[in-house]
């Protein structure tokens, strides 16, 4: 990439992030004690409620926001008052959730679904002329969020039981997203300087790590928000904030906390006839992945290997797909914060086959993270959370990252397959979250692919690869990564 004009970089960063985002930047305070961090609010929603409620310094109209946070996201526990004024007090009852649909192939019945709330397809029905005026947002994804406006429709008789009924749906995002204008904004900031940014938007002060390291290392767990399929393992002391970055940051991902997971969860429901997570969500956490316990072992593992090899599985006769990257984050003694150690060993049994851990692309060591402190909270202007999470995902879809990859490295003979498209999509993230302005091979030097794009790659894979070898000696000991170069592009 080319060095900033001198009239550009003698604009002050926050001066620049203000002119090339304009209304998608929001003031951002979480160092002091904030009104809206009682609601709790994840920080894609948080961020929407500042920015509708801020002035263009920043200033925020409290009583207004609350007012608009208590009527308009209802906790769960809310959820019978709501029920309450819509069945036996006839009102229509308007907040934000998130909604799926279903259409019934047999009777041509529109149903909803508010899976927050525990209302399902077989108690709701969306009307026609609703469908007509909604369906192109509701079409959008198998889950939106958005504004749902809820009424009653009375019971007719037992085979036409009352119904809550969708009145109008409003899509959660209230503006388009440009992909090309967020690739254009990124060519006003330095590397170190878009470092910065990214971490402002995922609600991270830059200025409270002690250096570039642990900065790429909070970076590197965006890797699957913006890359399918991206498979990833990260172990780390307590306290580092994986929970809060892959449970609040995005509503395209999902976070599972402790409990029971099944297969029915996870891929399909047949009981149900349902999908399951890895369907409807970019990514799939599983958090403090030692306390969660695995129905049926072999069953899981089966499921694992099949659907994180190329995005398939079968369940019963259902065959599905799904784009969800499947992660693990756990937390480490610091004993075993050693990739030459077993680190697995406290992992659940499912993940005690090394062919299923070969299947993870890459393991991020989390203690090069510090402890979250109010340091490192951000205070300031940065980028809103929610567009920063949306332009994540609409990343996912552009190829061109990995074309210019596939352009840069060059592949030695012999490599094993599963460790060069590991390091390949590893590397493909990080462009896409680092030069996301690159659009042709030329446009990045190749000291900077090296050093942030295919070096971290390797290093990641070649983790999981010396894993593999305390493991399973005999498959995998002594093996390494291969060594994947930049071809020069010079004619």
């Amino acid at each position: 990439m080319a060095d900033l004009a001198p009239e550009v970089a003698r604009i002050p960063v926050e001066e620049r992030l203000r002119d090339s985002f304009d209304e998608m930047v929001v003031y951002k305070n979480l160092k002091e004690s904030n009104f809206i961090s009682a609601f709790k609010l994840p920080s894609f929603m948080r961020d929407w409620v500042l920015k509708r409620f801020e002035d263009e310094n920043g200033n925020i109209d409290v009583e207004e926001a609350t007012e608009f946070i208590k009527e308009f996201i209802p906790k769960k526990e809310d959820w019978k008052s709501i029920k309450n004024r819509i069945i036996n007090y006839q009102e229509s009852v308007k907040f934000l959730a998130k909604i799926s649909i279903e259409i019934n192939i047999k009777t041509q019945e529109l149903s909803f679904a508010l899976p927050d709330f525990g209302l399902g397809f077989k108690d709701t029905v969306i009307p026609r002329p609703v469908w007509e005026a909604c369906s192109e947002d509701l079409l959008k994804a198998e889950e939106n969020w958005g504004v749902v406006e809820l009424g009653y429709q009375y019971p007719v008789d037992k085979k036409n039981p009352g119904k809550i009924k969708l009145m109008s749906f409003k899509d959660f995002c209230p503006y388009s997203i440009d992909l090309d204008e967020f690739k254009e904004a990124r060519k006003y900031f330095t590397l170190d300087e878009w470092i910065d940014v990214v971490l402002g938007a995922i609600d991270y002060n830059a200025a409270g790590y002690e250096n570039k390291i642990q900065k790429l290392a909070v970076i590197t767990r965006l890797l699957p928000f913006v890359e399918r399929r991206l498979n990833m393992i990260e172990l780390a002391p307590k306290g580092t904030g994986k929970s809060y970055l892959f449970g609040s940051v995005s509503r395209f991902g999902w976070l599972s906390s402790g409990g029971t997971m099944s297969r029915a969860k996870m891929f399909y429901d047949i009981a149900k006839n349902t999908e399951g997570l890895v369907a409807n969500h970019d990514y799939v956490a599983l958090d403090e992945v030692q306390t969660i316990n695995f129905k049926d072992v072999d069953e899981m593992r089966g499921a694992l290997k099949g659907y994180m090899e190329n995005g398939k599985y079968t369940v019963g006769n259902h065959e599905g797909n799904g784009d969800a990257g499947i992660i693990l984050l756990g937390n480490i003694p610091a004993d075993d914060m050693n990739e030459y150690v077993d680190m697995f060993q406290s992992l659940p049994k499912v993940f005690h086959e090394s062919a299923l851990i070969d299947r993870f692309h890459g393991f991020l060591k989390g203690w090069n993270l510090p402890r979250m402190n109010d340091g490192l909270k951000i205070c300031g202007w940065a980028l809103n959370s929610e567009y920063f999470a949306s332009i994540m995902h609409i990343l996912r879809d552009d190829p061109t990252y990995r074309a210019v990859v596939d352009a840069l490295v060059e592949v030695p003979d012999k490599a094993d397959t599963r460790d060069t498209e590991a390091i390949k999509r590893i590397a493909t993230g990080y462009l896409k979250l680092l030069f996301p302005c690159v659009t042709k091979p030329d446009e990045i030097s190749s000291k900077d692919f090296m050093r942030y794009c295919l070096k971290p790659a390797m290093d990641m894979r070649g983790i999981i690869k010396i894993q593999l070898g305390i493991m399973d000696p005999g498959e995998f000991g002594g093996k390494s990564v291969p060594d994947l170069r930049v071809k020069s592009l010079e004619a």
